[in-house]
């Protein structure tokens, strides 16, 4: 069946925000970009984005990036390529020094600011406006129709949250007819939480059943009427949810889309591991296997993975990997992911490997004593993130267990009691952590 709000979305304009250091997923993002970390295996986190915008029918799409952006541009080129018939994209728009402005990007909006001679070259008049490291699933078109039929000049994207969840959010207020009337960027007191609760009044509108209090929060998913935009970057502001949603309250028409499936946003180790390991779960919250909805990333050549025995419990294997005898749960094993024989792993994220090493990298490696690349013979590993390219030397141990919460060494760190073994990161055999 044709899509009867299709228009709508042929004439959008998608802005991926893919910049920001990504110093709270360090040391993920020492040496690539946040929407660059890879994740569940065989994606990266911005294939999340860029597939919920293809989804739903949106294909001119730009990402904008800054920080360690070689891989990410690296992956959107080799994944995102439309056929000639269409014209369709997904475009780098890296930050520049210009005639007009030299400075990088000082945060989200200033990055849109930046590259508004791009977004307003052709006639697109919405602008959707997203995160590059957030995990959720979303058919844009129903909330572009919200927008549209509405009246809103800007529509932001907001789910209930309870109360332990608000400090670390941006809470709305809203009324009746779903217009933002408040807007509180990451509340850490009562006080200024006071009145942001849904109100009873609100909530059969937001589609909340129960009683229980609720908070409406915002996922950082915007759409702007494109003229709306410009004005709305007339200042010096620098990022939406602190500056530009809070002063657009009165000025604007703008309204919440309510949305209440499943929303993550990865900014922490810890988010990214326990939104990792919930890929395992029989019944994940997000679910890879959704036929109608696919997550899409880049097509590689890789064998199927190969499991010559051991016990694996509630375990993701992507391709090529080789599993020799070993004990794996709640683990989820990257691209080429090699596990020698008597390992007992469980509650890892293992990113895998870029490459298979060869017989003469292997051998010119042990002659200075750096053990193959994988997880050698019986290493026992709990609450792990092991990047990718990692040689664990046989018999290792790597566990949190009696360590502090918080940790830093040249091999690796602990992050809230999960450690992270970094990219190309040597453990020499029978080393404990």
């Amino acid at each position: 069946m044709a899509n009867p709000h299709l228009d709508l979305e042929k004439s959008t304009l998608a802005v991926i925000m893919g910049g920001g250091a990504g110093k709270r997923l360090y040391p993920l993002t020492k040496m690539r970009s946040k929407p660059a970390v890879p994740f569940g295996g065989k994606y990266r986190l911005v294939d999340i984005p860029i597939s919920n915008c293809i989804n739903s029918g949106i294909g001119h799409i730009y990402v904008l990036t800054q920080f360690n952006s070689a891989s990410l541009h690296k992956h959107i080129k080799l994944t995102y390529r439309f056929d000639v018939f269409s014209n369709g994209f997904v475009e780098i728009l890296a930050a520049q020094q210009t005639p007009s402005g030299e400075q990088w990007y000082q945060g989200t909006a200033d990055a849109v600011r930046q590259n508004l001679r791009y977004f307003t070259a052709e006639d697109f008049p919405r602008i959707l406006i997203l995160s590059g490291d957030q995990l959720y699933r979303i058919d844009f078109s129903d909330m572009l129709h919200q927008h549209v039929s509405s009246g809103a000049d800007i529509t932001v994207a907001a789910m209930p949250v309870g109360r332990g969840q608000t400090s670390g959010l941006g809470i709305l207020q809203v009324d009746e007819q779903k217009s933002i009337v408040r807007f509180v960027e990451k509340p850490k007191t009562d006080a200024e939480l006071e009145g942001l609760a849904v109100a009873d009044s609100v909530r059969p509108v937001l589609g909340l059943a129960g009683s229980e209090p609720a908070y409406l929060a915002s996922m950082g998913i915007y759409i702007f009427n494109r003229d709306k935009l410009v004005e709305a970057l007339r200042n010096d502001c620098t990022d939406f949810g602190h500056h530009i949603i809070p002063q657009a309250i009165g000025k604007f028409r703008m309204l919440a889309y309510p949305y209440q499936g499943y929303w993550e946003d990865i900014g922490t180790i810890r988010s990214f591991f326990e939104a990792n390991l919930g890929l395992t779960d029989f019944l994940p919250r997000f679910n890879f296997f959704d036929v109608q909805s696919p997550i899409y990333t880049h097509a590689r050549a890789l064998p199927a993975s190969k499991v010559n025995g051991g016990w694996l419990k509630q375990t993701v294997l992507s391709d090529g990997c080789i599993i020799d005898d070993s004990r794996l749960e709640r683990c989820v094993a990257g691209l080429r992911s090699i596990i020698a024989p008597g390992c007992d792993i469980k509650e890892t994220v293992i990113m895998g490997a870029d490459f298979y090493e060869s017989g003469e990298a292997i051998a010119r490696n042990a002659a200075h004593g750096i053990p193959p690349m994988g997880i050698g013979r019986d290493c026992r590993i709990r609450r792990a993130i092991i990047d990718k390219n990692a040689h664990i030397g046989a018999g290792s141990v790597i566990t949190p267990d009696n360590k502090p919460a918080e940790f830093d060494s040249e091999d690796y760190c602990i992050r809230d009691s999960i450690v992270v073994i970094p990219k190309g990161a040597v453990i020499r055999p029978g080393t404990v952590l």
